[in-house]
Parts: C-alpha cells; sequence; structure tokens
C-alpha cells in the first residue's frame, strides 16, 4: 500500500471536492471473488450466457434459467465485500454528495453499507414478477427448486438483472448520468470503459470539468483521457485514498 502515490493535485480535489461520483465495474467485484459471467463451472459451460440471460430463454425454459441464476446467487451470497467496497462506504460520509455508479448485480456495494447507489445491470438478490411487477427478496424465492410464480397474479418471477437485448433501467440510467455530469471528482474503478452506453460516462464527467481518476489493474483504453490513472487493486488502492480524504478534510 506504501507503494501507491497519490499526486498532489488529486490531494487538492480531495480536500476541496464536494460531490464526488465512482463508477465501478466487474474488477471491483472479481477481488471479492465474484466469477466473471462467462466462468460458470459445472454443467452450465455448455451453454452460452447469452442463451440463458434472455427474456425469450426466460418464457421458453423458465426452470432451466431459473436453476442457473440460482446457482449464481447461491455463489454470490458466499461472497463478501472487499475493503475498496468498505473504504467507498466510508468516504461517502466525508462529502456532501456521493453516489456510486455500479455495472455489477451482486449487491456488495449496498452491503457494504453504501447508500446511494445506481444498478445500470440490476440487483441479483432482487426479483419481480414478469406480470404485475412485484418486488421478492431472494430468501423468498430462492428455495424452490422450479422457477417461482406471484402468490399475487400467479406470473412468473424472475432476477432483477438486465438480461442480453434489455434497456438498461431508466431511473438508474438517468441517476447515473446526473451523477457523472454534477460531480467535481469522480473515479472509474475496475472497468474497461469499453461497453456502451456505460462506458460514456468518465467521458461525461470529464466533458462536464470533473477531475477523472481511473483506478484499475492495467490501462484501459479509457486511461490517455483520464486525469489521473492508478494501477492497482482496488481494495488496496481505496483505503489509502480514504485515509488521505480523512486527513485532509480534517484539516479543513
Amino acid at each position: 500500500m506504501s507503494s501507491i502515490k497519490i499526486s498532489d493535485r488529486l490531494k487538492n480535489v480531495l480536500r476541496s471536492a464536494t460531490r464526488v461520483t465512482v463508477f465501478t465495474g466487474a474488477g471491483m467485484s472479481a477481488e471479492s471473488g465474484v466469477p466473471t459471467f462467462r466462468g460458470v463451472d459445472g454443467i452450465w459451460k455448455k451453454f452460452k450466457p447469452e442463451e440463458l440471460a434472455n427474456f425469450d430463454a426466460f418464457m421458453k425454459n423458465p426452470d432451466l434459467v431459473w436453476e442457473w441464476y440460482k446457482h449464481r446467487k447461491q455463489i454470490i451470497t458466499d461472497i463478501k465485500p472487499n475493503a475498496g467496497h468498505y473504504a467507498l462506504a466510508e468516504m461517502e460520509a466525508l462529502y456532501r454528495k456521493f453516489s456510486i455508479i455500479t455495472q455489477n448485480i451482486d449487491n456488495l456495494h449496498r452491503r457494504a453499507g453504501s447508500k446511494e447507489i445506481f444498478e445500470l445491470h440490476g440487483n441479483i438478490e432482487r426479483n419481480y414478477c414478469v406480470g404485475c411487477g412485484k418486488f421478492y427478496e431472494n430468501q423468498e424465492v430462492t428455495e424452490q427448486k422450479r422457477a417461482p410464480h406471484c402468490p399475487a397474479c400467479g406470473g412468473l418471477i424472475r432476477p432483477d438483472v438486465v438480461w442480453f437485448g434489455e434497456m438498461l433501467p431508466a431511473d438508474e440510467w438517468n441517476g447515473g448520468v446526473e451523477a457523472s455530469e454534477h460531480c467535481d471528482l469522480f473515479f472509474s474503478i475496475g472497468t474497461s470503459a469499453v461497453v456502451f452506453p456505460a462506458a460514456s460516462l468518465p467521458q461525461i464527467a470529464k466533458a462536464s470539468g470533473a477531475y477523472v481518476v481511473e483506478i484499475n489493474i492495467e490501462q484501459t483504453d479509457f486511461s490517455a483521457r483520464a486525469d489521473e490513472v492508478l494501477i492497482g487493486k482496488a481494495a488496496e488502492v481505496l483505503p489509502v485514498i480514504l485515509k488521505i480524504s480523512k486527513e485532509l478534510i480534517s484539516q479543513k
């Protein structure tokens, strides 16, 4: 951790910022041990994700798709937030406005204690009825072996995640765009920032005047456009940034 160098310019921004926005991708979750979307073991290797993660497949064979997601839900239930997640949750208390935009569906930010989160791809710990829209938590439905049906209307209950061919949830996307447009400091963490429209968020923040910091284990296509690039794991870099932020803000 001592090898992580934070520039004086970033320190100045950490001291003066009032609005901070954080954008996280798969790399953040991978540090907690969340398997990649295409890395599921066992019998599921014979399926392509796009063959299961779409609405038509669910309606055609709901039990098969539900079984796959139930498997994924069980894996994620046993995974814990890492030091990076906890550092972000603590940073939220230091700034007047602190928002997290995430491409991850694992709910680790919320479990770490973060409050304002825009989930672009949904949340695997939630489910909803395709008929009436009623929401269900995992504990209400995961014990069922077959695809569950809504007690209220009888409709099928599906995971609250964005499937292939589906639009990002408008409220979450619009909230993420607004947070990117109106921040002083923007962190892009653990994402390659190449999949659109989400990849446009760091660009939106920079065009709006924010100081943009990329944190990743390697350079990305966006690195050349970032104001500062910190190479390293989020679980190592973010606690350092938290410590410095606390020190700087306490001196104000």
